[in-house]
This record gives C-alpha cells, structure tokens and sequence, in this order.
C-alpha cells in the first residue's frame, strides 16, 4: 500500500539511496522477530519492517528501467526475477536454519543481506543513467493532453482490469495450492516442493516476458500467454508425476510473463513518475490479488476448493481480452542513453 508513495519520493528525489536504506531498514527489525514478546510486536515488526521492502522496490523499478536502456522491459524482469528467487529459496533456506537453531538462528539470515546493502551504499557513488525518454516526453506531450484525456482514462481502466483478473489467478493458486495439494494426499515435504515449481517456473516467465515485450507487441505478448496459460492451469490442477512438475512450472511461467511487462507499460503512461506509476501498479497487484484471495477462500467454503481453482484457471482468458484493449506498444528504437551524470551523494 505504500509503494506509490515511496515511489513518488523516489521520482522527486532521485534518491538511489532508498534502495540500501530500505533493506537496512527491513532486516533491522526483522531480525528482532524471534524476541517479540507477544503478539502484537510480532504484526508491529512485520509491518514497520515491510516498508523498507516498499522504498527498495520503488527506487528498484526506476533504476532498473533506465539501465535497460533499449531493453527496459528485460532489465526490470531482471530486477524482479531476483526478488521472486529470493522467495522461492527464503522458506527452504529458513527451513534449514529453524530446524538446525530454532527461532533464535533467524537472525543469522541478516548476514546474507548485509552484503548488498554495503554494495549498494558503494555504488551509490557511481555515475547515473537516466533515460532520455522519460525526461523529454513530459514536454513533447503536453500539446496533445487534451485530446488524449479521455483515451488515457480508458486505457487506465483497461489497465486495472486486466492486472486484477491476472492477480486472481496467480496469486489464489500461490496461496492455496498447498491447502490443495494437502488435501489430496501430499505430505508437506512433498507438496511444498510442488508449489515451489509453480512459483519457480512463474520467475523464469517474468524473465521470458522481460525478453519478449522488448521485441514485440506488449499486448500481444500479454494476450498470447494469458490464453495459453489456460490449459496447463487447468490440466496441473489434477496432475501427478512429471506431468505435475511441467503442466505446473509451464502455468506458472505463462501466468507470470506480464509481471514486468506491466510496470514498464504503467511506467510509460507517466514517463516523469515511474516510481510512483511501477509503485502503485506492484501494489495494486499485490493488494488485488489479496482480496480476490480472500473472496476465493470464502467461495471456496461453500463451493470447495477444488472447483474454485478450477474456475480460476480460466480467468486469464478474460486478463489476455483485455490486454487487447490497451494501445499498441510497438516502438522505434528509442535514443541513446544520455551521458551518465556524476551522483557524489544522490
């Protein structure tokens, strides 16, 4: 909920700084975790610790897309790949450290984000690559604000549609596919390697889509594997073996190939505002994807489970439809990066 805003600090500072700051910040207090004495400083520590989160994505997203130069769509899938291994290798690495020290060796796990913070505060120093782009189109646009007003409000309500009907499908499977895989029989060792393939194959389709929006048509990339994604979230649902590990890692990827996609096209809609537009676009998925979440849960205790998530899996055939409704992104080569500027304190 906060990204926006630390993303539209971020745009009026051009403060790389947030970056090591956030992460210093979050395992500052989540190292605390296993002292809290009760409930309440639990949630406290979570939360105060997740707005570090929040101001390390937001100025991520920026200098991610401006050093991407010609390829701004796969230098942010970079960015983000990163982030979802870390999620993917988190629990097992914590699993390993629980089950050797308890609770109490959590905060050893600080030690390996102590590297890129320091590496961060070092580069801090090193020259800026700002993309010339997002600093001329604010003022090449402005003779044309008025007659593209109520298009741009079409194209935004587009936008939203298709990010929450995305956000239904991947993010309800990412949370209750391990109550799913219980309940069929898998033992947690078991299960949770199989929703760890999901959300594995979901990180190298970020990294596909980052490659694929930089060649083609964005909303052709985001149409095509949203309806291809179909039948592999259908078919992974009741699968056993091999063909689980392939239907689930190919649902996952396909799933997952507009995630950078849409923080580059929100980005472009406000050039001069990417952190505050990458911002509030990650937080409206993840916040989307929460409550449909929620409301598939509710649905689920009537209904059962397994029939909601096979309604789900359908529900990106009415994301890809929407894509459709967004303008074409196929682009000229844009201009050469500017000169790289001297940031001595940012």
């Amino acid at each position: 909920l906060t990204q926006p805003l630390f993303g539209a600090w971020a745009d009026r500072l051009r403060g790389r700084w947030l970056g090591p700051l956030g992460l210093l910040w979050t395992l500052s207090f989540y190292m605390f975790i296993p002292w809290a004495p009760n409930f309440a400083m639990l949630i406290g520590c979570l939360t105060i610790g997740a707005l570090g989160s929040a101001a390390l994505h937001a100025v991520g997203m920026i200098i991610a897309s401006d050093a991407g130069g010609k390829h701004p769509t796969t230098a942010t899938s970079i960015f983000f790949v990163m982030g979802q291994s870390g999620l993917a290798l988190g629990p097992s690495l914590s699993g390993l450290v629980i089950a050797s020290w308890g609770l109490r060796g959590l905060p050893f796990m600080a030690i390996f984000a102590v590297i890129p913070v320091i590496s961060m505060f070092f580069l801090l120093w090193a020259p800026v690559h700002y993309d010339p782009v997002a600093m001329g189109a604010a003022s090449a646009n402005d003779g044309r604000k008025r007659n593209s007003a109520s298009i741009k409000w079409g194209v935004i309500g587009a936008f939203v549609l298709l990010i929450l009907l995305r956000s239904a499908t991947m993010q309800t499977y990412t949370i209750f596919l391990p109550k799913f895989l219980e309940g069929r029989g898998y033992l947690p060792g078991a299960y949770g390697f199989m929703v760890g393939i999901f959300v594995f194959g979901g990180a190298i389709g970020t990294f596909c889509g980052g490659m694929l929006g930089d060649k083609f048509n964005r909303r052709l990339v985001i149409f095509t594997s949203s309806v291809l994604a179909v039948p592999f979230c259908y078919l992974f649902l009741g699968a056993d073996g091999w063909l689980y590990y392939v239907t689930a890692a190919l649902a996952g990827g396909l799933l997952n190939i507009s995630h950078s996609i849409l923080i580059v096209m929100a980005q472009a809609l406000l050039p001069r505002q990417k952190g505050m537009m990458g911002g509030a676009t990650l937080g409206f998925m993840f916040a989307s994807g929460a409550v449909t979440a929620w409301l598939a849960g509710l649905v689920a205790d009537q209904i059962g489970l397994t029939v909601v998530l096979y309604v789900l899996a359908f529900v990106p055939i009415l994301a890809g439809a929407s894509a459709l409704l967004l303008p074409s992104t196929r682009q000229s080569a844009p201009a050469p990066l500017a000169a790289p500027q001297a940031a001595p304190g940012d």
